[in-house]
């Protein structure tokens, strides 16, 4: 510096801001008003859209209740509305392969909270607050050769 700045008044004012607030987000929807998000969980990946409507959630043509028929996976299902606070506000059109009915779940889950951030900005905060908008990395660790799994050893006998 050239000069020498005596008080922290000089200080501020050589100072000039550099970084500035980030944009806010902006909606993201297709021409017919949905917002789309892909989901995955162990080994499923679910394509989810969702549109404003009256709570009607389908998953591979069926309905939620018929294709996820424990109690336990709809919940599942119904978790980022709820935290969202949007229950019944929505329609939720989702495909889903791979993986068993509790990955699934699990997807359709992840792939819900990440279409409802994109159609509604604001409700950002909740979901990740919430860890929905996380991908839940955990797989299936592969079988190793020589061993019975992936990490289970083959019974010892001495004889």
């Amino acid at each position: 510096m050239s000069e020498d700045l005596k008080t922290l008044d000089d200080l501020k004012s050589a100072v000039t801001p550099v970084a500035e607030e980030a944009p806010a987000r902006e909606p993201v929807r297709d021409a017919l008003g949905r917002a789309y998000a892909t989901g995955k969980r162990k080994d499923a990946i679910a394509r989810v859209w969702i549109k404003p409507g009256s709570g009607k959630v389908t998953v591979n043509g069926k309905e939620m209740a018929a294709y996820f028929a424990r109690p336990v996976l709809q919940m599942i299902l119904r978790q980022p509305f709820q935290i969202a606070g949007v229950v019944d506000q929505f329609d939720v059109m989702a495909t889903v392969v791979g993986g068993g009915l509790s990955g699934q779940a699990g997807a359709v889950k992840h792939g819900i909270s990440k279409a409802l951030q994109l159609y509604d900005p604001s409700l950002r905060g909740a979901l990740k607050a919430a860890g929905f908008l996380t991908r839940d990395s955990r797989v299936v660790e592969r079988k190793k050769y020589g061993k019975a799994k992936a990490r289970r050893s083959f019974q010892f006998s001495k004889r």
